[in-house]
């Protein structure tokens, strides 16, 4: 039997499912091996997590705070434990990823309430908000103290830097606080043509869930506070969450070097591109609709059932809404011109079926 490592896939392959089913990106996988051979401090006292923290500082300010951890579940769910008492609860937007995707870890991991509100585009607005934001004084009703935002949203959309200024100074206005859950921050920075600060700590955000993975990582996120005064006990949450890495510095430097100069900003327009050109094909072809602007790497289209059955055998892709006939197709750092048209012409091929 053979014991030496080969490889088991077509790296030509490339789908529309996920923009997590993208390898890492080759300088963040040089970036690993530079960091690799001798000893380093283990759970983050590396020099590799220090320089981070300075990487950081340049996109966030002098304030700003980085805890490494090895998922964004991890991320989301340790921020908003560190922005909530045990009695509290947060507002999201009913489509949040905190909501529908994280199998229910902010509530059986954080022990946290979630307060959903339906949104036409993802986004919430002040008065989304107050819909949930009530009954402070009330003991029978989980306590309103964060409003966790998503940027871009779940439904691809973005917002702008005055959405989220005016969501902060609601939320602050009432006592709560604002965790952003920027598993696509990169996407948005891009979008907006703005740095990342200028839509969180500069209008108001506490606490955010920084992504790497979706943007070119191997692994790993990072909550970053940016508001010190909003949280506690970041070290010891991040701990029994199982967030703590021991081998810290291989989360950190493939941070450092998506962010200590443009890598992050790179595969985030491409990938938005990408998007773009996907979208512009698609509006060519009767019978599909898109379902929201294309403002990031997502494109949400309606066509029929059938259709979507015959086209994942082609290309992998997932339902958003299957009743309805509703799909999601993603776009990453790694997509090509080539693979657009050649699911575009695919497309055209099975509608004409």
């Amino acid at each position: 039997m053979r014991t030496d490592a080969r490889r088991h896939h077509d790296p030509q392959v490339r789908g529309f499912a996920s923009d997590n089913y993208a390898g890492a990106h080759p300088e963040v996988l040089a970036a690993i091996a530079l960091a690799n051979g001798g000893h380093q401090v283990a759970y983050g006292e590396d020099d590799y997590t220090g320089h981070l923290q300075r990487v950081m500082h340049s996109h966030f300010g002098p304030t700003a705070e980085a805890f490494p951890v090895f998922n964004g579940t991890g991320a989301n769910v340790v921020a908003l434990q560190a922005l909530t008492d045990r009695w509290g609860a947060v507002i999201c937007a009913e489509s949040a990823h905190i909501n529908v995707d994280e199998g229910g870890a902010p509530e059986r991991m954080g022990g946290l309430k979630l307060l959903t509100v339906p949104t036409q585009d993802g986004k919430l607005t002040p008065e989304l908000i107050d819909r949930q934001a009530y009954g402070w004084d009330d003991e029978h009703r989980a306590m309103p103290q964060v409003v966790s935002i998503t940027q871009n949203t779940e439904l691809g959309t973005v917002y702008t830097p005055d959405e989220i200024r005016a969501i902060c100074d609601h939320a602050h206005e009432r006592g709560m606080k604002v965790h952003l859950d920027g598993a696509r921050i990169a996407n948005a920075a891009a979008s907006l043509d703005v740095p990342m600060r200028t839509f969180t700590n500069t209008v108001g955000v506490d606490v955010l869930s920084f992504g790497g993975t979706k943007n070119g990582a191997l692994f790993g996120e990072a909550v970053v506070v940016l508001n010190p005064d909003a949280v506690r006990a970041m070290k010891h949450l991040r701990k029994l969450s199982m967030q703590l890495a021991s081998k810290m510095r291989f989360v950190s430097v493939q941070l450092e070097a998506l962010l200590a100069k443009d890598l992050w900003l790179r595969n985030a327009r491409h990938a938005n591109a990408m998007a773009q050109r996907l979208a512009e094909g698609v509006r060519a072809i009767d019978g599909v609709e898109i379902l929201y602007p294309v403002q990031a790497n997502a494109v949400f289209a309606r066509l029929p059932h059938a259709v979507s059955e015959r086209l994942q055998k082609r290309f992998r892709f997932y339902f958003w809404d299957e009743t309805a006939g509703d799909v999601r197709w993603m776009c990453a750092f790694d997509t090509r011109e080539d693979d657009v048209d050649a699911f575009l012409q695919a497309l055209k091929e099975e509608m004409a079926r």
